[in-house]
């Protein structure tokens, strides 16, 4: 991260697809897919799936926040994810695959229960939002071969059916934010 940027840690199913939907957006500069939240430091990817590591497979984003609010950030979240499914995403099912926000700081905090109590009050979803909100203590980055996997392997059959949508979600819903506009 530079004196330019800004971080988000945001957890919402398999990191693969996670990252490769904020990867679209101009103001990113960077994604890196790795653990958080739980209580074993420095975990394997093998250790995380096994649900023994309270992890959850997350992203960190580095923004431009001239170009990219934190708010927008969780936009794209809450679009990409289901966060009313409890610790899961589609077929994906675990701890490590539930709804979180891992805050950097106490305004990242306080906005995102803004963001997700607003979204609650206006009834956005059917079923109410379990996405936990929690400082992040730390860190801890994937192995190299997760990082920007869906770049790497395009024809992989689960990111063409799980990463693929939230790919095209982005660009059609956040269309003059993204690469391609």
């Amino acid at each position: 991260m530079t004196d330019e940027t800004r971080a988000a840690t945001l957890a919402g199913g398999c990191f693969w697809c996670i990252e490769a939907a904020f990867e679209e957006l101009t103001g990113v500069r960077d994604t890196t897919s790795g653990y958080t939240g739980g209580n074993v430091e420095d975990p394997t990817y093998r250790e995380v799936c096994s649900g023994s590591t309270g992890h959850a497979e997350a992203v960190l984003v580095e923004y431009d926040p001239d170009e990219l609010a934190y708010e927008d950030l969780l936009q794209v979240f809450f679009t990409i994810h289901d966060p009313t499914q409890l610790n899961r995403q589609g077929p994906d099912v675990g701890t490590q695959y539930r709804s979180a926000i891992f805050s950097h700081d106490e305004e990242q905090h306080r906005t995102a229960e803004r963001f997700v109590g607003e979204l609650e009050a206006e009834g956005a979803y059917d079923d109410g939002i379990v996405t936990e909100i929690a400082p992040l203590e730390e860190f801890y980055e994937a192995e190299e071969k997760h990082q920007n996997y869906y770049d790497k392997n395009p024809d992989d059959r689960y990111c063409q059916f799980h990463a693929e949508p939230k790919v095209k979600k982005v660009r059609e819903k956040f269309e003059s934010e993204t690469r391609t506009a």
